[in-house]
């Protein structure tokens, strides 16, 4: 019986090399078993409230430019970095001074014109006026002071008292005429619905005709003989008049010239004024049954009672200056019924050659409107502007 037994050294084993193992090794790369899935991000709260304002570092201000918020990768918020910036320090004292005066002198050049105008063509020439006032002056002489010379001389003059007389006569004509007329006609004007712009257009046109060209019109209307109001008189069978050729009718005659001529101002401010009232006033009103007369005395007027005073002071200071209308219309007659006050300071001034006396007038009605503003002002000033 053969040995089927062989040494170790006898050659291959019967049993087979089994090769490769079944269970590879694996390859470079990712691992056949997959990571966890990352758990997912909190859902945003639908209403953070409003984030904490940041505090202050100290020595460092906060500075006030957002800034873009942080994720992590799982996607939660972190808290925004805070951009600081170093602390400037003010300018000094000195420079501050410099750039107030610097805005200071930029402020006052700009008014340098304005204020040159009004010291050359203004306030010199009252200034010089209140000096001549007590001098004997004559062009091309030496002046001599003379005191109050000049007052007495001028007061003492017949036509001193006509002129004053005349003068605040038409003050007060204008202001029945002349100051009903242009607030009445706001109110028209301010109810229209059409061609409001052309009416405006027609009430401010006088305004824009030179004065004198405006008298020589009126001058040619009043003509007794071939004038238009006498023609207009006689076509409607009514009697005719002697307008500015009359000692009686002559005041009133210049007092509607004036009237005509300056009125369209008025009447555009009082419009402006009229528009600015609340249109639910007038509706309260009529609520409550109130007329149209009402809704004028209790809410028209007292809306506009700053604008109606204001006016009003302003045309009696230029009433009192009236020259125009005397002088191209009627040259202060017939009568002396038409001469005012600022008629008798041109005839001293360039008739009677008498500077002196022009300018002592001419400070009697500086003085007089002067002092009636004041009093004016002070009179109508309500308790508010009061306290």
């Amino acid at each position: 019986m053969k040995d089927t037994r062989q040494s170790p050294n006898s050659g291959p084993s019967p049993m087979k090399n089994p090769g490769p193992s079944p269970m590879k090794n694996p390859a470079p790369g990712p691992s056949p078993m997959k990571s966890p899935a990352p758990a997912p991000a909190p859902a945003p709260d639908p209403d953070p409230g409003p984030s904490p304002s940041p505090t202050r570092t100290a020595g460092h201000p906060i500075s006030g430019h957002p800034t873009a918020e942080h994720r992590t990768p799982s996607g939660l918020r972190t808290s925004p970095a805070i951009e600081v910036r170093p602390v400037q320090a003010p300018p000094p004292a000195g420079d501050r001074r410099r750039r107030r005066l610097a805005d200071q002198g930029r402020a006052y050049a700009f008014l340098l014109g304005g204020l040159i105008c009004f010291a050359l063509f203004s306030w010199y020439p009252a200034i010089r006026a209140v000096v001549i006032a007590f001098q004997k002056y004559t062009p091309g002489a030496e002046p001599e002071w003379v005191g109050t010379a000049n007052f007495t001389r001028v007061v003492q003059d017949p036509e001193f008292a006509a002129a004053w007389r005349n003068t605040l006569t038409f003050t007060l004509l204008a202001l029945l005429i002349g100051f009903a007329i242009p607030f009445v006609l706001a109110l028209v004007l301010n109810e229209l619905r059409h061609a409001r712009a052309f009416f405006r257009i027609v009430v401010y046109l006088p305004v824009m005709i030179p004065p004198v060209v405006s008298a020589l019109l009126w001058k040619w209307f009043y003509d007794p003989g071939a004038g238009l109001a006498n023609e207009a008189l006689r076509f409607l069978h009514l009697p005719t008049s002697n307008w500015s050729n009359g000692a009686d009718t002559a005041l009133v005659s210049l007092v509607i010239v004036a009237t005509w001529a300056t009125m369209g101002g008025t009447v555009l401010i009082y419009l402006a004024a009229l528009q600015s009232i609340p249109g639910e006033l007038y509706e309260a009103a009529e609520l409550d049954g109130a007329s149209l007369l009402q809704r004028v005395r209790h809410v028209t007027i007292p809306q506009t009672r700053f604008v109606i005073l204001m006016l009003m002071l302003l045309q009696i200071i230029a009433t009192m200056q009236v020259f125009t209308e005397p002088f191209v219309i009627t040259g202060g007659g017939p009568e002396n019924a038409t001469v005012t006050v600022l008629y008798l300071i041109y005839k001293y001034a360039f008739l009677y050659n008498d500077f002196g006396g022009a300018c002592a007038l001419s400070v009697m009605l500086l003085l007089l409107l002067g002092l009636f503003s004041a009093g004016y002002l002070r009179l109508t000033r309500t308790d508010g502007e009061a306290a």
